[in-house]
């Protein structure tokens, strides 16, 4: 018997135990709870003081309006209306991605055709012209590297080669539109000097229409 009776009793010790450590901690929360209780009654009771004072106060001033609800009285929670499903969305709920139009494609710059380069490229000068112009002005016969180096100042978006200068003056002097001359081993170009017989000519032609 002895033996039987010890396992029993040690269990029971346990549950005892157990049993007692449940109740402190039943007591503990009751505690807990009961003063927060009382502290949220003693708040209850100073707003309804301060409730029944301001009414006081209204009723006073003559203010007739009644306040939209009492602190004692419970409101009932305001149950939401179920939402509407939104125009486009699926059965999932999946709002449907609205494509954005696509922006309108640019109109490419019309590409300059060749008869407008053509034309581009007579408004502007040839190199002979602008040789001849060059000699023209000056007074004193100038060398192929001085009128490419005038030249090239003059219009600098043009490619104004030397050598290019060069022929184009020999060019000139084979169609009598330049004179060359030598000083020493260099070469100087002017331009050709006036006919002396196109005067007289000229002079002659409103006498001949007079008589």
């Amino acid at each position: 018997m002895p033996e039987t009776t010890a396992p029993v009793t040690g269990l029971a010790s346990q549950y005892i135990a157990q049993v007692t450590d449940d109740l402190e901690a039943n007591l503990k929360e009751q505690e807990r709870i009961g003063a927060e209780i009382a502290s949220l009654q003693e708040q209850l009771a100073a707003l309804q003081h301060d409730h029944s004072v301001l009414v006081s106060m209204q009723q006073a001033l003559g203010i007739t309006q009644a306040p939209t609800g009492s602190a004692d009285e419970p409101k009932s929670a305001a149950v939401p209306s179920p939402r509407r499903k939104k125009a486009g969305t699926t059965a999932t709920g999946k709002q449907k991605a609205h494509k954005s139009p696509a922006p309108p494609a640019k109109k490419a710059a019309p590409k300059p055709t060749a008869k407008t380069a053509d034309t581009a490229k007579a408004a502007e000068p040839t190199l002979v012209e602008l040789i001849r112009r060059h000699l023209a002005e000056q007074t004193e016969p100038r060398s192929a590297a001085e009128v490419s180096t005038a030249l090239g100042q003059a219009h600098p978006d043009r490619d104004i080669a030397p050598k290019v200068v060069r022929l184009t003056l020999e060019g000139l002097v084979a169609k009598s539109q330049a004179e060359r001359s030598k000083q020493g081993r260099s070469v100087f170009y002017s331009a050709p000097a006036p006919n002396p017989t196109a005067a007289p000519e000229a002079e002659a032609q409103p006498e001949a229409a007079d008589s």
